[in-house]
C-alpha cells in the first residue's frame, strides 16, 4: 500500500515539475486537425528551399512540419528562451532523422535570427507572452529579407474579448486589433488575416485568429 501510494505521490511530482514530455505523438496529430497546420503553412507559402523560422517553438511541433516542407535544402531556425524545451526538439528531431533545424537560445527581446536572410518568420500562440513586443518586431523583420513575410496566430478568449491589451495578455490572450495595428507601426503591411481559424484545442472560449504581414521589398 505505502509503495503505491509513493508512486502516486512521485508521478504527481513529476507532472507538476514538467518533466514528461509536453506533448504525446497523438497531441501532435489532434493538432494538425484542430490548427489546420497544412492550410497555414499553404497560405505562408512555404517551399522547399526556405529559410524560416518558429519563434516560441516549445518541442518542436510547428518546426517539425517547417522542416519536412523546406526539406534538405532550406533551413529552420527553432527559437526559445528555454533551453530544456531546445532540448527536448533536438531529441524529436533526431527521432525523425531531420538534420535542417538549428535550436536558438533567444533572449526575451531578442530571437537572435540571421540578418535579411529569412524568407518566413512564425509567431504562433507566442506574441501575447512578449513584452518586448515593439523590438522582437524590429528584430524579426531585420531577419527577413525584403519581401519576407511573418505569420502570427493567437487565441482570443470571450471572456476578455473587447478588454485592454493587458487584461487580454493576463488571460494568455490577445486579439488581432492590437496585433494588426503594433504591426503597422513595425512597418510591416497586412497581406491577409482569418479573422475565425476555429476553436485553440477545440475549447470554445478560445477563438484563434491569424494575421499574415510582410516586410516592404
Amino acid at each position: 500500500m505505502k509503495k503505491s501510494i509513493h508512486l502516486v505521490l512521485l508521478l504527481s511530482l513529476i507532472s507538476i515539475l514538467g518533466l514528461h514530455s509536453q506533448y504525446t505523438e497523438q497531441d501532435w496529430l489532434e493538432r494538425d486537425d484542430w490548427m489546420k497546420t497544412s492550410a497555414l503553412l499553404e497560405m505562408a507559402g512555404v517551399k522547399e528551399g526556405d529559410r524560416v523560422a518558429d519563434i516560441g517553438c516549445h518541442e518542436g511541433y510547428l518546426s517539425i512540419h517547417l522542416a519536412k516542407k523546406v526539406l534538405n535544402t532550406g533551413k529552420v531556425y527553432a527559437v526559445d528562451v528555454r533551453n530544456d524545451r531546445l532540448e527536448t526538439l533536438q531529441g524529436n528531431a533526431e527521432k525523425r532523422n531531420l538534420t535542417n533545424i538549428t535550436t536558438v537560445l533567444g533572449d526575451y527581446d531578442d530571437p537572435k535570427l540571421p540578418s535579411n536572410s529569412l524568407n518566413i518568420v512564425f509567431i504562433m500562440d507566442t506574441y501575447h507572452e512578449m513584452d518586448s513586443h515593439e523590438q522582437i518586431l524590429q528584430h524579426v523583420k531585420s531577419a527577413l529579407k525584403p519581401g519576407g513575410k511573418l505569420m502570427l496566430m493567437e487565441k482570443l478568449k470571450k471572456r476578455v474579448r473587447n478588454k485592454s491589451r493587458q487584461e487580454q495578455v493576463s488571460a494568455h490572450s490577445l486579439g488581432a486589433n492590437y496585433v494588426r495595428k503594433e504591426l503597422e507601426q513595425a512597418g510591416f503591411t497586412i497581406i491577409s488575416e482569418i479573422k475565425n481559424h476555429g476553436k485553440w484545442e477545440r475549447e470554445e472560449d478560445k477563438q484563434m485568429w491569424i494575421l499574415l504581414a510582410q516586410k516592404p521589398e
